[in-house]
């Protein structure tokens, strides 16, 4: 199963991925390209380090969506590198038509709540100031409505009295690391080949 990771920023889902591949705890599943929306995010990094693609794609000018042109390229680009599978790794854009149609039931979302608790942005955020008692992450199928697709597994996190923002988010980002390779391990068994 051909991977496709995109995001936005410093690539620590990437990097836990990559890292579950070179240690052989990926399944079937290769990740053959790095894809990111910003031109110097730390996640382009990642590419030589693993010896994998990465590379820029311009999104257009809005900063929370893609334009529909360059979603098209996006599109158009992952066709092209025959990907089975796009995972959106920490990406912050709407994903809309272009997309969601070349790779319809082949697109995974990581988010970082409980779902459907606290969707949108800063999932973290809003269950610190909400005061739950536990949160976590969840991973997701992507579609037209936002952390809105048929969830894949989720990983509880609980909320001690000493925690603070800062290691409450420590303790989600680690259960991502450990949820998202594995959902990809099993997804490269049970998705069928395109």
């Amino acid at each position: 199963m051909r991977v496709a990771l995109l995001g936005s920023g410093r690539g620590s889902n990437a990097d836990a991925i990559l890292r579950a591949q070179k240690n052989g705890q990926l399944g079937k599943a290769e990740v053959v390209g790095i894809f990111c929306d910003l031109p110097h995010a730390k996640m382009l990094e990642l590419g030589p380090k693993y010896q994998v693609p990465a590379l820029f794609l311009d999104p257009g000018p809005f900063k929370t969506k893609f334009s529909p042109e360059r979603e098209q390229v996006w599109a158009d680009t992952l066709q092209a590198a025959q990907v089975d599978l796009v995972v959106l790794a920490g990406l912050m854009r709407v994903i809309k038509a272009p997309l969601l149609n070349a790779f319809q039931g082949r697109i995974i979302n990581l988010h970082p709540s409980l779902l459907p608790a606290f969707p949108g942005l800063d999932g973290i955020g809003q269950a610190w100031r909400a005061g739950v008692p536990e949160s976590g992450c969840t991973v997701h199928w992507v579609n037209a409505q936002i952390d809105a697709g048929g969830h894949l597994g989720q990983r509880r996190v609980v909320r001690t009295p000493d925690d603070t923002l800062e290691s409450f988010a420590d303790k989600i980002h680690a259960a991502e690391h450990a949820l998202l390779p594995e959902i990809i391990a099993r997804l490269s068994l049970e998705l069928p080949s395109r």
